[in-house]
C-alpha cells in the first residue's frame, strides 16, 4: 500500500536536511512525499527543490510540494493531507531514526486485524546528539491519561476521512484533540512497534518552553471536554505526570 508523508516546514535549513535524508533513506518501495512550505526564505525551498529533482528517478518514491503562506503548522498538515493519496498517511517533520521504519509500521498495520487503524513506535526528543525526552508508548487507555506521540502515528487514511482532519482553533494541541476524537471509539485499535522509530526535535509547537506547555495542557483539557470524554481534568493530570516521566537528559 502507497505511504503517504506529510512534512510541513518553515524556515528550517536546520533540521529538514536531516528529515529528508531519513526519508530517503527507507527501504519501503511506494512512498509519496508531500512537503507544504509556508513561503520560507532561509533557503529551505532550495532543499525541497534538490531533494524533489534527486528522487525524481526512484522507482516507487514520488514528491509533491508548494510553497505559499498559510495559517500555521495545522493549516498547512490539512494541507498536506489534501494534496496526498496514500492509503497510510504520517506526518514526518523528524528524523525516522530507521532505514525499515516505514516498513515496520506499514507491517504492523497489516497484522493488526480488522480492526486495526494505524500504528505507533516508541520516540525520543532530542537536541543535537542529547536525548532529553524519552517516551515508550506501550499500550494503554485514553482514560489513563495515555496517547501515542503523534510524530510516530501512521493511520489509515480512513481515519481522516471519517474522523475530519486538524482543528485549526487549536494552538497547540490540534494532533492531540484529533487523536482524542478518534482514539475514544474503541473500536479503533492501534498497532505498536516497541522499537524507537522517530526522534522529534526538541522545541515543537507543544513543548517549546513553559507557557507554549501551559496553552497546550489548557487546550488538551478542552479538547477532552470537546469530545465528551469523562474526567477531563483528572486524565489532562494523568497525561501530564506521565510526560514529566519521559526526561532522562541522556546521548545517544
Amino acid at each position: 500500500m502507497r505511504v503517504s508523508l506529510l512534512v510541513t516546514v518553515y524556515n528550517v535549513t536546520k533540521t529538514l536536511p536531516i528529515t529528508l535524508q531519513s526519508i530517503e533513506e527507507q527501504d519501503y518501495r511506494d512512498i509519496e512525499v508531500v512537503i507544504v512550505d509556508g513561503g520560507s526564505t532561509d533557503g529551505t525551498v532550495e532543499l525541497i527543490k534538490e531533494f524533489a529533482s534527486r528522487t525524481r528517478e526512484r522507482q516507487g518514491f514520488s514528491v509533491r510540494w508548494v510553497s505559499e503562506p498559510d495559517d500555521g503548522l495545522y493549516d498547512a498538515m490539512n494541507k498536506a493531507f489534501r494534496m496526498s493519496s496514500g492509503e497510510v498517511v504520517a506526518v514526518c517533520n523528524d528524523k525516522l531514526c530507521k532505514p525499515n521504519a516505514v516498513t515496520l509500521f506499514v507491517s504492523a498495520i497489516e497484522q493488526g486485524g480488522k480492526r486495526c487503524v494505524g500504528a505507533h513506535a516508541d520516540l525520543v526528543y532530542v537536541e543535537g546528539e542529547r536525548v532529553v525526552r524519552e517516551w515508550r508508548m506501550g499500550q494503554g487507555r485514553l482514560c489513563e491519561g495515555w496517547m501515542p506521540g503523534h510524530p510516530t502515528l501512521f493511520l489509515r487514511r480512513g481515519i481522516y476521512e471519517t474522523y475530519g482532519l486538524y482543528d485549526t482553533s487549536y494552538h497547540c494541541a490540534a494532533d492531540y484533540e484529533f487523536m482524542v476524537r478518534f482514539l475514544k471509539d474503541e473500536k479503533n485499535v492501534l498497532a505498536y512497534v516497541p522499537e524507537v522509530l522517530v526522534a522529534m526535535f526538541y522545541g515543537g509547537t507543544s513543548n517549546a518552553g513553559l507557557k507554549n506547555y501551559l496553552v497546550s495542557f489548557r487546550e488538551g483539557f478542552l479538547a477532552l471536554k470537546k469530545n465528551q470524554v469523562p474526567q477531563p481534568l483528572f486524565i489532562t493530570l494523568r497525561r501530564s505526570l506521565r510526560v514529566l516521566s519521559q526526561f532522562k537528559g541522556k546521548t545517544i
